[in-house]
């Protein structure tokens, strides 16, 4: 389902205040909302990019399909922030690249489509735009460098414990200020981890033994944060 947005650019970041009136006016006239259900497919690998994309409200994963059916979870995005674009400026032939990940709704969400065309020529039009795009880009490629180093490197103990880590500085906690303000399936947390299921299974109840998390179906509360920011960081 595809409609005009209902709140402009300008609601949702300060990375748009160095357009112009008119700028901010041509970007919100091209600007639609797309929805999308629970597990719908967003984007597949190989696909020709038509549009960068901010998810505005709900989760969405990142992915990248496996060997024997297992997929590598890349990356979990909350709203406000941007995904889709490195496609777009990935070409040298004047084109756009293709998507070399996946994205899926993780629940019901809704996204902004910006047409690839309107994005480039505004990077055109305004130097300070571009600039920031660069800062996005090079923050992005750190964080992806840090997370394939960790995913290689660290034990599992140490794996499970930073993506713990890392859902509860995206999603937050819920208010005992305890419990993982997101619920996943253990394959979906063996998949962020680098780790089989049954590993990641073992690993969480190993974890809520020595009463470092506790365990209520999907829901994961920390109990001792120190503990698991010390296992993450020993690897």
């Amino acid at each position: 389902m595809v409609k005009k947005q209902a709140i402009g650019i300008e609601d949702i970041h300060e990375f748009w205040d160095v357009l112009t009136e008119e700028q901010r006016a041509y970007l919100n006239a091209n600007i639609t909302t797309q929805h999308f259900k629970k597990n719908e497919l967003i984007h597949s690998e190989g696909d020709i990019p038509t549009h960068m994309m901010i998810l505005v409200r709900g989760k969405v994963k990142i992915f990248k399909a496996g060997v024997g059916g297992r997929s590598q979870i890349m990356r979990m995005l909350k709203p406000y922030e941007y995904f889709g674009y490195r496609a777009i400026f990935a070409s040298h032939t004047g084109g756009y690249g293709e998507y070399n990940t996946n994205a899926r709704a993780f629940e019901a969400c809704s996204i902004f489509m910006i047409p690839a065309e309107v994005i480039k020529k505004l990077l055109q039009q305004n130097a300070l735009l571009s600039y920031s795009f660069i800062e996005r880009l090079s923050e992005d490629l750190g964080a992806s460098d840090r997370r394939m180093v960790n995913l290689t490197q660290k034990h599992i103990r140490g794996r499970l414990a930073e993506a713990l880590l890392f859902l509860k500085e995206n999603y937050g906690l819920e208010e005992d200020g305890s419990t993982i303000n997101i619920y996943l399936a253990r394959e979906d947390i063996a998949n962020l981890s680098n780790m089989t299921t049954s590993n990641a299974i073992r690993t969480l109840s190993n974890f809520a033994a020595e009463m470092v998390i506790a365990l209520d179906g999907r829901k994961i509360k920390i109990i001792d944060f120190d503990k698991l920011h010390k296992i993450s960081k020993m690897g």
